[in-house]
């Protein structure tokens, strides 16, 4: 069975699925079942984007990716700033 992707807001309308099925009842492995993932993803699910809103997450994945892009900037000038100083100290 191909592996699907989820987008964040589909992952936090999923997990609030469970949590309605569950409260009406339903075993979580059941609800899972219906939901068609299995627990332990909705376990790391549950880690990850437990208690979040939709806004949240989409603000979380904007924030992840601001991230990366700032610790490629500190890593391109840091070696910037060693040629630097390797051509300033004379040993080139």
């Amino acid at each position: 069975m191909p592996r699907k992707k989820y987008s964040e807001e589909q992952i936090i309308t999923k997990l609030r699925q469970i949590e309605v099925m569950v409260g009406q009842g339903r075993s979580l492995e059941e609800s899972c079942r219906a939901i068609e993932i299995r627990p332990g993803m909705y376990y790391r699910w549950k880690r990850k984007y437990g208690g979040m809103q939709i806004d949240q997450a989409r603000r979380y994945k904007e924030l992840e990716r601001e991230n990366a892009r700032l610790k490629k900037l500190v890593a391109d000038l840091s070696l910037d700033n060693a040629m630097l100083k390797e051509v300033a100290s004379g040993n080139f």
